[in-house]
């Protein structure tokens, strides 16, 4: 497993500017968190999800690909750091 935290470098109010996913070994999306400006805050898992949040349904490529589109800027993050917000953010 691997867990990525992106910016999504944009100016629209509506859409999330942060997306912080829990990816597994075949590179899909398993929870996923997405953050806007307006305050509001989706996610999405196996077994539930918010109105406007859903899993991926494409392969998440490796950050070296992500962060080499100039409007993206990628990290890895550490379990425990997705877990804490998982657990923040998801009720």
């Amino acid at each position: 497993m691997r867990y990525i935290d992106v910016e999504w470098i944009h100016d629209l109010e509506d859409e999330p500017f942060r997306l912080v996913s829990e990816i597994g070994d075949d590179n899909f999306e398993l929870r996923k968190l997405e953050f806007c400006r307006n305050g509001k805050l989706g996610f999405a898992s196996g077994e539930t999800h918010t109105e406007n949040t859903m899993l991926g349904i494409v392969e998440v490529p490796q950050l070296e690909e992500i962060n080499s589109d100039v409007e993206f800027q990628g990290i890895s993050i550490s379990k425990q750091e997705f877990e804490q917000l998982w657990q923040k953010y998801v009720p």
